[in-house]
């Protein structure tokens, strides 16, 4: 497999999995961003976590380390946030009580399962039960909206991998027979409005992830270079499941830190 990936004008770097597992950073991720940096190669942090808001996120990977600004930071959350914000909806949020602090103002107070007109999922533990995907289902069977903030079938944690909110988003759709629709990776909406806050060609950007599908494989459907690294949820041969294989495996992100700093020489 070719280390060539040509002029990097831009990286999109994934989170979870990536740069940390739960309060854990890769190895040497800390001093590659910081390596990064200093190349003055654009780069974004796009995530798919629902557990916490973007505040909180932000403040436990300064935390664990990393030297970041909360503006670097694009996640799932706040491209759910936009849709339900454009098409003035009023959601019922499947989503854990640190993640919903992003929909402040958003969420007008319904307290009557009428009211809702759209249903969105993220990675919710505490709400995947029986009584709330009962009422996210009658919902939908009224005709609500199914949003999925993502559809990830599984994520890695500290005491290893764990079940996504993707089979409970399929569960409605199973049930309700609705279509969910997909706001965060790898919905190419996603990827431009950050390539976008870069300025960024796609041919000309670097997707680095953990995530075989919603990381590499969304990446490169749009032309864009993606980088899979051996961290995270990364399973032996992931790289061989995609008809497209990654432009490059790594073991991890200070690996592919290197050879995008090495290829812009």
């Amino acid at each position: 497999m070719s280390t060539c990936l040509g002029k990097v004008s831009g990286v999109l770097l994934d989170l979870s999995g990536t740069l940390h597992v739960d309060n854990t950073p890769t190895p040497s991720a800390v001093s590659a961003l910081n390596r990064l940096r200093d190349v003055c190669v654009p780069f974004r942090f796009i995530t798919n976590t629902t557990k916490e808001s973007k505040r909180i996120l932000y403040a436990r990977l300064r935390g664990i380390g990393f030297d970041i600004s909360e503006d670097e930071i694009f996640t799932s959350l706040t491209a759910a946030r936009r849709l339900i914000e454009a098409d003035k909806l009023h959601p019922l949020l499947l989503l854990e009580d640190s993640a919903r602090e992003d929909f402040e103002g958003v969420v007008d107070g319904c307290t009557q399962q009428q009211q809702h007109d759209c249903v969105v999922v993220g990675l919710a533990p505490s709400r995947f039960g029986y009584t709330h995907l009962n009422q996210a289902f009658r919902l939908l069977l009224g005709g609500s909206r199914l949003i999925a903030i993502h559809r990830a079938k599984y994520y890695k944690k500290e005491d290893g991998i764990a079940i996504g909110p993707g089979p409970y988003v399929a569960a409605l759709e199973y049930a309700s027979g609705c279509t969910a629709q997909v706001v965060g990776k790898p919905e190419p909406s996603f990827f431009n409005s950050v390539l976008k806050e870069i300025d960024c060609p796609i041919s000309e950007a670097v997707m680095i992830g953990d995530d075989i599908l919603n990381d590499i494989k969304g990446a490169q459907d749009m032309g864009m270079k993606g980088i899979l690294v051996k961290t995270g949820k990364y399973r032996d041969g992931d790289e061989k499941t995609v008809h497209s294989p990654p432009r490059l495996v790594c073991d991890n992100f200070a690996e592919a830190v290197e050879i995008i700093i090495s290829n812009n020489k």
